[in-house]
């Protein structure tokens, strides 16, 4: 039976918190305590090659996590990314239709 797993890297945490604090007003306590949760739910890594291949840095920072998790899947809804369909052997598809790709039985 298929499991989900979530990886994270420490950039993309960065990012998350970012958006969090200057889109949403989150204040720096609610932040640390979404970090720590974040750390807590997802697989945590830490990327030892660094990828170039789409104009947005963030971006690279997402392949260089699933590249180094070994994910199947990066579930987005980056257009940059989107466009590749897959890097390195992952699979890059929208949320929508992550359950047609899951290998979750039916």
């Amino acid at each position: 039976m298929g499991r989900l797993r979530i990886d994270v890297s420490d950039a993309i945490i960065d990012e998350t918190i970012g958006v969090l604090r200057v889109k949403f007003g989150w204040d720096g306590y609610r932040l640390h305590f979404i970090r720590l949760y974040l750390l807590r739910l997802a697989n945590h890594v830490s990327p030892t090659r660094t990828i170039d291949v789409v104009i947005d840095p963030d971006d690279n920072r997402i392949l260089e996590c699933a590249v180094e998790a070994g994910s199947d899947f990066i579930i987005t809804a980056d257009k940059d990314l989107l466009r590749l369909e897959s890097y390195a052997g992952i699979r890059i598809i929208q949320a929508a239709d992550f359950p047609r790709f899951a290998p979750f039985p039916d």
